[in-house]
């Protein structure tokens, strides 16, 4: 049996259920169809949808569809089941397939689902009862007797029936008997009050229906050894609350003989009409049965049909005789039906749901007989018409009431909203209109490229490229930042086309140089650049080449470039040595390319800042009025070294930045972060908002869910400002909250808009002024779509004056929590980048998470950066260990001394792994010695190679013992290769399986012979990070297996550090040995190498562990951030807890410090007792209005705190353990003084209620006076101290304290029985109103003292005066 669930019922022949349990069924999961309901709302309501798009070709019968459903309020999945024309529209009649109702709606309004939108099966389907028909009252107009015969609709007194027994069922089950065009007929189980009964067998019991056969139609195997149906014998129109009544004690009967026994007759009634044709024939035996006085019908024009619950229905007669009278019949049949509903229509909206269920008192065929045809005429227009006759009806009104012959057109295309670039998220801002190309037929590149392209199975262009290759091609200056910044393609398809379709002028033609430089950040880069335009073959004429200079002086001298060469890669500081040695070089220079502009700048500023001003100068000639001027800059990340480039060298730039969070730091969005408690989140949003603005202000509060939506809204409304809410159940309301954000809005006035992550996208907002993140933003892409609602409001470089200053018109609130700790890293990061200030106290915090990450890594090796130059590029990524491992890094050769070392791998120019060669006795000679002799006599192949084990292999006339490292699965290959590490040299690589030979005890005994040895004091040129191979290849042809003298100066583990390393030759025929060269010598001599005086330095420091916070500041507040780190943070060990737990702290820490510095004189602030804070505040932080922390000074003053936090965090104490707590706490500045605790406080009638924020506070006191209250405590050896000077008197002996949810919490009565204007006598920045506390009561709803919503005479919100205490 299957388990199911009815959601709808129409009558017993069209049940909508879904199968909830069965043999093969796996039940649907209501989260993923809710996920769907609500991705669907979101997309279909978003305001800059293109409906067009989405709108079917052709609207057809089974066309699978997504429409809008009035009475759900929601969009729901659906199958067009008939269309109906009209002279202008059309409209279609759907069904949901998810809900089971059928709507009509315009043709306009149907959608063509996503394919994501089509993954989950539909989720109800429809079922009939199997074997039985209905049967109904039937009255001939020639007689007066009512007689029960078939019908071909259900009596809406069966579906009753039917419904209340659902209602009181415990269990539905059914028993599947067949599937015919999409419907299951099935036999229907109800369990009511532990009696199972059949529906099927009820209904004809009660003589609701009939059988069509004689024969049961489910086998009786298939009932699963239910026992025979049994029929109830309580009354029919018994209500549900009545057949409860009975509870277990329901009479059961059993069911009529006739209907357990009947045997099948042949059917020798007349022929049928046309709609009767489709339903199974009734034998005359069931007719007899059911009614006893049915005559054979010669004429029966039409019938009154009298259902059970006193409704006449006006229809053609089921049966009839003669088969001429059946076409007029039915004509007469459905003139009348149209007659009696036509009146009915309006009542029924195509969006209502149908439910056949009506609740009438039972009457005889006697009474209904007898009754008059005023009654019948009343009753037949109360009736409900059924599906079919909805259908006919409204095909008849759209006959009788054609659409208007002019509908408002511009309503229509109101609805189509062309996307836009800001739709996408992307940011672009050209004093020239830029028409993006959507695909490589019509992008701006040529022919053999767009082959090449295709040929790669390029599936582009994405965003970026779409609005850059236009830019590009068209000769624009063009600024780039993306994702795939660093990619050559979103910039080389467009220039090589400009480069040659535009010739160089006559002017240009008899100078020497290239036309188009492209700078890329280092060597690596430049060889990727090259070998992409190689392979392209689309540089036709171009002839382009590279060139890699170092720190030779005659090199640059001696450079040539060829006459024909138009196009040149290289690096700024190559183009700076050549500018130095050969300025004439780049007199035909028309394009610069700027490849990665931001880590250009910031590796090369000085560089690039005298290579823009030769291009300046070379383009600015007037011999050169005529020729093409281009600047073009892509990458990754928006920096001010970019921003220098627009605004200095760049006319009319077109700026594409396709990465929201990068293009809210070029629209100079003000970032402000307010540390607080997540249980104080609500007040300190409220404190932030600024309710009379001096000028018009649009803010958005988001949240990360609709609960949280719900819980801000109630708490902004009640602050008498304009507020909207949306989230994701009230999707229907988009247009209304949309059209009401996009008015006009006056000086003074705000308006708040409550909504979450989910429906950004669908409201399509860009132009608010203010961004609250109330919930925390879980990734960097989020953060940047929340922060691109102000993408109208981002400051747009190339329409900026840069004579005029320019103040910050958006701005960014980030609430922060202990709930984030995880994430703060990367949230200051970004704040850093964006020129926020910053808490000391946060800035230490997160040194001690990444302390903590850190010491996480111990059993990671040793950073490999760390080792070769003193220094990592970026500890806060890299996955290896930056400090000592005592366990691992236990020296294993001497740390002072000479040695002789033979480098045998040369991993790069100054790392290298040999041997150290003993000068007495050579352990390992004599190894190889003995593993030759073993060898010559005995060689046996390994049986089974494991891995980890040792095995010796032949490499000529040498033996030499490998570790196999990786075994891969052979599978049906006869040989295989493994990865192998040889031991005694260092290298890893592949061999042969076969190969490997057993390797006896005696030779596993040596200890391996391999070291790593660096060599201190060297680094790659320009800043590189990696060694050139001009490099590496000239070092390795020059010591690889020769036996170097060195002196060690450090080993840690298997490493050890040399500074010299020398090759020593003895002179033929004397004891003397001279230097033959100095490894380090040769590597400065080749140019691309550099000293690096401080490498030992700084090795000692960061392995004594003085190096390790400053290192880890200084990535901390590097500006070189990566793009997932805000929620990319490695797992740490330490708990959420903990983490939690000294985020609370810090919080503490700060909002104590922020308010011991505020300059502001008061009682409230004391130091030792009852001193007041000094007069000289000049770089004092103060709380400004909003609730943040600012400074109170010049620029000056700005660089003066954030040298103070450097301090600070200079002079954190080193972690030992990693469990240790300390390491997230803070330790304040010395100061002599005891703290104010925040202070919320909130009145009801005659008491007041003040709250101390104070988590778990110890050794408290609290003295109540008249008019004063004293409070003091600790926490984390901290002393808090409030003195706090009464509005009004209290009655000390009724006031009280007590510890509520860990914080202490004061109950003060009032002397006088009325409201306090404030708390304190003055007013104190330490003091706010608890506004989760706020008495709505007292909050007028309708046009009081607060907002009027409405508007204007000019559409504009007006504000009244308000005379509250919130102002």
């Amino acid at each position: 049996m299957l388990e199911i669930q009815i959601i709808k019922i129409e009558d017993p022949g069209c049940l909508w259920a879904r199968v909830l349990k069965g043999p093969g069924i796996q039940p649907d999961n209501p989260e993923e169809y809710e996920q769907l309901r609500l991705k669907m709302n979101l997309f279909y309501h978003e305001v800059d949808l293109d409906v067009q798009k989405l709108k079917p070709a052709e609207l057809k019968e089974g066309l699978v569809c997504v429409v809008f459903s009035q009475a759900l309020k929601s969009w729901c999945r659906a199958v067009v089941e008939s269309v109906m024309e009209g002279t202008l529209d059309a409209q279609a009649w759907c069904l949901l397939v998810d809900h089971g109702d059928r709507i009509i709606v315009r043709a306009d309004d149907v959608r063509t689902p996503l394919e994501k939108f089509l993954q989950l099966p539909f989720r109800v389907r429809c079922f009939k009862l199997a074997g039985i028909r209905p049967m109904t009252l039937q009255v001939p107009i020639s007689e007066d007797m009512a007689e029960l015969v078939p019908s071909s609709t259900w009596d809406s007194s069966a579906t009753k029936y039917l419904h209340n027994l659902l209602q009181v069922s415990t269990l539905v089950e059914a028993v599947l008997c067949e599937t015919h065009a999409g419907c299951s007929a099935i036999e229907l189980y109800l369990t009511i009050n532990d009696t199972k009964i059949c529906v099927n067998h009820e209904l004809v019991a009660k003589k609701f229906a009939c059988f069509i056969s004689e024969k049961s139609s489910v086998p009786e195997g298939t009932r699963n050894g239910d026992r025979a149906p049994v029929s109830l014998a309580w009354d029919i129109y018994s209500s549900p609350h009545q057949l409860l009544e009975m509870k277990g004690c329901c009479p059961v009967k059993a069911p009529p003989l006739d209907i357990l026994h009947r045997k099948e007759r042949k059917d020798d009634l007349h022929p049928l009409t046309e709609t009767e044709q489709q339903k199974p024939p009734v034998s005359d035996e069931v007719l007899s049965q059911v009614k006893p006085r049915v005559h054979k019908l010669t004429r029966n024009v039409g019938s009154d049909t009298i259902g059970r619950g006193w409704r006449i229905r006006v229809e053609a007669t089921d049966i009839i005789t003669d088969e001429t009278s059946a076409p007029a019949n039915m004509n007469k049949s459905q003139y009348m039906k149209f007659k009696l509903h036509s009146k009915q229509i309006p009542e029924h909206s195509p969006d209502q749901t149908e439910e056949n269920i009506a609740s009438t008192p039972a009457a005889s065929p006697a009474s209904c007989a007898s009754g008059s045809s005023e009654e019948q005429k009343v009753a037949a227009l109360s009736q409900e018409p059924s599906l079919d006759d909805q259908l006919a009806s409204a095909r008849l009104m759209q006959f009788l009431n054609p659409d208007p012959l002019n509908p408002d057109q511009e309503s229509l295309d109101a609805k189509v909203v062309r996307c836009d670039p800001g739709h996408s998220g992307v940011l672009v801002h050209s004093s020239l209109r830029i028409t993006p190309c959507s695909n490589l037929t019509c992008a701006p590149i040529t022919e053999q490229f767009r082959k090449f392209l295709l040929w790669r199975k390029y599936n582009g262009p994405n965003v970026a490229e779409s609005y850059c290759w236009p830019a590009v091609a068209r000769g624009f200056d063009t600024v780039l930042v993306s994702h795939s910044g660093d990619n050559p393609l979103s910039y080389i398809p467009p220039l090589l086309m400009l480069l040659q379709m535009v010739s160089v002028t006559s002017s240009l033609a008899a100078r020497t140089g290239p036309v188009a430089v492209i700078l890329c950040p280092g060597w690596e880069k430049v060889q990727t650049v090259l070998e992409f335009l190689e392979d392209s073959r689309a540089t036709q004429n171009l002839h382009p080449t590279s060139v890699l200079l170092g720190m030779d002086q005659d090199e640059p001298k001696k450079f040539k470039i060829q006459r024909n060469c138009q196009l040149l890669v290289t690096t700024p500081f190559t183009m700076m040595r050549l500018l130095d040695a050969q300025c004439f070089l780049f007199l035909r220079l028309c394009h610069l390319v700027l490849d990665e502009a931001d880590v250009l700048y910031s590796q090369a500023p000085e560089q690039m800042s005298v290579i823009l001003k030769h291009f300046q100068k070379v383009v600015s000639g007037e011999e050169r009025s005529s020729c093409p001027r281009q600047i073009v800059a892509v990458g990754s990340r928006w920096s001010t070294g970019i921003e220098a480039l627009v605004r200095e060298h760049m006319i009319c730039p077109s700026i594409i930045i396709t990465v929201m969070e990068e293009a809210a730091l070029y629209g100079r969005v003000h970032q402000r972060v307010q540390l607080c408690l997540d249980c104080d989140k609500i007040s300190v949003l409220l404190g932030s908002l600024d309710f009379h603005p001096p000028k018009p202000q649009k803010t958005l509060i988001i949240t990360n869910s609709a609960e949280e939506t719900e819980h801000v809204y109630k708490a902004v409304v009640n602050t008498a400002v304009f507020t909207l809410k949306a989230h994701e159940d009230v999707t229907d309301q988009f247009d209304f909250v949309i059209d009401q954000w996009r008015k006009d809005i006056g000086h003074g006035t705000q308006v708040i808009l409550v909504t979450t992550n989910d429906c950004l996208k669908a409201l399509g907002i860009r132009d608010a002024t203010c961004v609250v993140h109330y919930g925390f933003p879980s990734s960097p892409k989020l953060f940047g779509s929340r922060l691109f609602c102000m993408s109208e409001n981002f400051r747009s470089l190339p329409d900026v004056d840069p004579g005029e200053s320019w103040s910050p018109a958006a701005q960014s609130v980030l609430l922060l929590s202990e709930q984030n700790a995880r994430h703060v890293c990367g949230v200051l990061r970004y704040l850093r980048r964006a020129g926020a200030l910053l808490p000391p106290e946060l800035l230490q915090f997160a040194l001690g998470v990444q302390q903590a990450k850190e010491e996480q890594k111990t059993d990671r090796p040793l950073c490999g950066s760390l080792k070769s130059f003193g220094f990592c590029r970026d500890s806060t990524v890299c996955p290896d260990r930056h400090m000592i491992n005592k366990s691992l890094d236990h020296p294993k050769h001497p740390d002072t001394g000479t040695v002789m070392v033979l480098p045998l791998l040369i991993k790069t120019a100054n790392v290298y792994s040999g041997r150290i060669v003993s000068q007495k006795d050579d352990s390992y000679e004599a190894l190889a010695a003995q593993m030759n002799a073993h060898y010559a006599g005995e060689r046996r192949c390994a049986v089974e190679v494991l891995k980890g084990e040792l095995y010796a292999i032949q490499e000529e006339s040498v033996y030499n013992r490998v570790r196999v490292m990786e075994v891969p699965d052979k599978g049906e290959q006869l040989f295989s290769s493994v990865t192998a590490c040889f031991i005694d040299e260092g290298r890893t690589q592949e061999v042969k399986s076969h190969q490997l030979l057993q390797l006896p005890a005696q030779f596993q005994d040596l200890p391996d012979q391999a070291v790593e040895i660096i060599l201190c004091r060297a680094q790659p040129v320009d800043g590189e990070v990696d060694w050139n191979p001009k490099v590496n290849r000239a070092v390795s042809q020059k010591i690889r297996g020769n036996l170097h003298q060195a002196r060690v100066v450090m080993s840690v583990g298997n490493t050890v550090w040399v500074d010299p390393m020398v090759r020593m030759t003895r002179v033929p025929g004397l004891k003397t040995y001279i230097n033959e060269y100095n490894v380090h010598t040769e590597i400065l001599a080749s140019g691309f190498g550099v000293n690096n005086p401080q490498h030992v330095d700084l090795l000692k420091r960061v392995f004594q562990g003085d190096q390790d916070c400053n290192m880890l500041y200084q990535h901390l507040t590097d500006d070189r951030c990566e793009s997932h780190s805000l929620s990319s943070e490695k797992s740490l060990a330490v708990t959420d807890d903990l983490m939690t737990s000294r985020m609370k702290d810090v919080v503490s820490a700060h909002n104590a410090m922020r308010f011991i510095q505020s300059p502001q004189i008061s009682s409230a602030v004391l130091s030792n007792g009852d001193q007041e804070p000094s007069e000289d505040s000049s770089s004092v932080i103060r709380p400004n209005l909003n609730g943040f922390s600012t400074l109170n000074g010049t620029s000056s003053e700005t660089e003066k705190d954030e040298a103070l936090s450097i301090n600070k965090l200079q002079t954190v104490n080193k972690p030992r353990s990693f469990h240790n707590p300390a390491i997230f706490s803070f330790q304040p500045s010395s100061v002599s003084c005891s703290f104010h605790p925040q202070i919320k406080w909130f009145q009801r009638g005659e008491f007041v209620t003040v709250c101390v924020k104070l988590i778990n506070p110890v050794m408290q006191k609290c003295e109540f006076n008249s008019d004063t209250v004293i409070y003091s405590g600790y926490v984390n050896d901290r002393h808090y101290y409030a003195k706090l000077e009464l509005f009004g008197d209290i009655i000390a002996e009724r006031c009280s304290w007590e510890i509520r949810c860990n914080e202490p919490v004061m109950k003060l009565m009032k002397k006088e029985k009325q409201d306090w204007r404030t708390l304190l006598k003055h007013k104190s920045a330490f003091v706010s109103y608890e506004f989760d506390y706020i008495d709505e009561a007292r909050v007028s709803p309708v046009n009081g003292h607060s907002f009027l919503a409405e508007v204007g005479e000019d559409g504009c919100f007006v504000s009244s005066e308000s005379n509250s205490d919130s102002d």
